[in-house]
């Protein structure tokens, strides 16, 4: 890459994990940089009140503040298409790219292009949230062929309190989804929540436990990078993830 490129990234308002590791992960990358606007996100639960802080019209305002910074492509580093449907990320895509002129990503949308490339039919899912809203997330996979065959969530729904689960809870628990069941084993595990400090773990995981691991803080990155064209393999130790195009 010969040019500076700036990742443009929309961030939950209580999240303190997502900046610092995406920061990490540009600064890998020759001339990145990464550049925050956040819109507020207090609560993850299936409530009228917590499904309303994902309005586009707070988003797409966080989204008009990037572009005064003139990124190169903004993305929804965030998870809620995963209980809202993933249709509403690809709406939001194209509304900010209308509005803005800049083209979008979001950490879903990334992940779920990431398990087609990698031919992921069964999928191991570690979170932090409640029971309904990972019930959600293992109903939306379903419908597009994806069976979590293995999942472990820790009932929380404050959304700051994410960031504060150790990295050794989360170790354990992908090792236990790992094992999968009697009858299927996971091809990829997914850390999914932008507020978990799961990121730096995955040289560790994919080493000890032979499977691909896919942070949603990684794959919003590896999501924009592939969006204007920059190389995601420039980023090592953070995982295979970034060797794919």
């Amino acid at each position: 890459m010969n040019k500076s490129v700036r990742l443009g990234v929309l961030t939950p308002s209580s999240n303190t994990a997502l900046e610092p590791l995406t920061s990490a992960l540009a600064a890998k990358v020759l001339g990145c940089s990464a550049h925050f606007s956040r819109f507020s996100v207090t609560e993850i639960s299936l409530s009228n009140r917590a499904l309303g802080q994902f309005d586009d019209s707070k988003i797409l305002a966080a989204a008009e503040l990037l572009a005064d910074a003139k990124v190169d492509v903004i993305a929804w580093s965030g998870t809620a298409a995963g209980w809202m449907g993933f249709d509403s990320d690809r709406r939001l895509c194209e509304r900010i790219h209308a509005r803005t002129g800049i083209a979008a990503t979001t950490a879903v949308l990334a992940l779920n292009e990431l398990l087609k490339i990698m031919g992921v039919q069964q999928l191991a899912l570690v979170t932090p949230y409640t029971e309904d809203v990972q019930q959600r997330i293992v109903e939306n996979y379903a419908r597009e062929g994806i069976s979590v065959v293995a999942e472990r969530h820790l009932r929380i729904s404050v959304n700051h309190d994410f960031a504060l689960v150790e990295p050794d809870t989360l170790l354990g628990l992908m090792r236990e989804v790992s094992l999968g069941t009697d009858h299927a084993r996971p091809q990829a595990i997914s850390t999914y929540c932008t507020n978990l400090r799961a990121a730096p773990l995955a040289a560790r995981v994919e080493t000890e436990l032979g499977i691909p691991l896919l942070d949603t803080v990684s794959t919003t990155v590896w999501g924009a990078l592939r969006a204007v064209d920059a190389d995601p393999a420039q980023i090592k130790g953070w995982g295979s993830l970034f060797a794919l195009r």
